[in-house]
């Protein structure tokens, strides 16, 4: 009986030892798959760097630049990021009625502002074209989760034109129940000048051909009326106008998705686009990777103490 319980300690402590051995090869490789895997990310990694468009180059010389044609000198968009537009402008709806900016900010929406004019042969065209293609992969609703203004910058559109331009877009955006969060808005000269110099938005009239040289671009603004983002060009990435939207409204419209997307992704106001922010794409990367380890160690370790609870009783 002795000689039995002697041979049954020496299997069970070798057992333990096989357990130990197992448990360290483990653990090592559970370590070396997570340095081998943040390895790439590190390798590159810099606080703050943004991953986006190349910029110019620092050795460029500024004299090289080319000259802009006369039409177009003094036209473009200038960024005034947080600055506060006046909500007491008034203008005219499609209806024709007379609307104080300030309807459209109280309720708790953030809004994108689109600078055009409705008799534009070409441009404006495009930018709301364009607005309406990317709003149509985002999920957000005009009217319920925000607001869509459009104000024309030409003091001879009517509020008729206004009305068959928005019958036109909201044919083409094709979302029932959306026709109350799109104003196509006219004014007269003097509240569209205070609003366009309030955004940054710089336009010159042409009286030879009756039109007007301009920027393309859009505007999220905040629930309070205060500038937050700027889009430019006529194709806008739904995703850059989700992150846009759920940033100005401080986050009280969208998802637990975009908050982890806005971790890893913030506006460049040199690009007027979102990039990838690399230092928090390494550190969310990292967090990912530890959670698996971790996982896999405990599953390795529970199933060693199972085995080896199996053994003792065995033995015993």
């Amino acid at each position: 009986m002795k000689s039995m319980f002697l041979v049954g300690r020496a299997s069970a402590c070798q057992s333990e030892r096989s357990s130990d051995s197992s448990r360290r090869r483990t653990l090592r490789f559970l370590c070396v798959l997570c340095a081998s895997a943040l390895i790439p990310f590190s390798a590159f990694a810099q606080p703050g760097k943004l991953l986006g468009p190349s910029q110019q180059s620092r050795m460029q010389d500024s004299n090289l630049k080319p000259a802009l044609p006369g039409a177009l000198v003094d036209v473009g968009i200038d960024q005034r990021l947080d600055q506060q537009i006046s909500l007491d402008l008034t203008f005219k709806d499609e209806a024709g009625r007379e609307v104080p900016l300030s309807s459209f900010f109280q309720r708790g929406k953030p809004v994108i502002l689109a600078p055009v004019y409705y008799r534009c042969p070409m441009l404006c065209t495009q930018i709301l074209n364009g607005l309406a293609s990317s709003l149509k992969a985002v999920s957000l609703d005009p009217g319920k989760d925000f607001e869509i203004v459009a104000v024309s910058f030409d003091p001879k559109d009517t509020p008729e034109t206004a009305a068959s331009k928005k019958q036109l877009y909201m044919r083409r955006y094709g979302r029932p129940g959306t026709v109350n969060g799109w104003h196509l808005l006219t004014g007269n000269e003097a509240n569209i000048k205070s609003l366009m110099e309030a955004v940054g938005y710089r336009y010159k009239y042409d009286p030879a051909t009756d039109q007007f040289a301009h920027a393309s671009g859009i505007m999220v603004l905040t629930p309070e009326g205060r500038l937050s983002r700027y889009f430019y060009g006529v194709e806008y990435s739904p995703r850059d106008v989700r992150l846009g939207l759920v940033e100005a409204s401080q986050n009280k419209i969208g998802s637990a998705v975009d908050q982890i997307l806005l971790f890893c992704y913030h506006y460049d106001p040199a690009t007027g686009k979102y990039g990838a922010v690399v230092m928090n794409m390494v550190r969310f990367a990292g967090a990912g990777f530890t959670l698996i380890c971790g996982v896999f160690l405990f599953i390795f370790l529970r199933r060693d103490l199972r085995r080896d609870r199996h053994v003792l009783r065995r033995v015993g």
